[in-house]
């Protein structure tokens, strides 16, 4: 049976914290910022977890 490979572009944007948590950072930051409101760019900063419907998909993903 051959081991599970890790898939790369999941690896590069979620990361596992200490009590298995994961944690993402929120889409849409990146660029055209200056038609975006304050108040939505402000939103939008920061580290957020991964929903828990999406979990289980990720964590297979990972090969957790």
């Amino acid at each position: 049976m051959p081991k599970n490979k890790t898939h790369k572009g999941t690896a590069k944007r979620i990361r596992v914290t200490g009590g298995g948590k994961l944690k993402r950072e929120r889409a849409g930051h990146r660029h055209i910022l200056e038609k975006k409101s304050s108040k939505k760019t402000r939103s939008l900063e920061g580290i957020t977890d991964v929903a828990a419907n999406d979990a289980n998909r990720v964590k297979r993903l990972l090969g957790i």
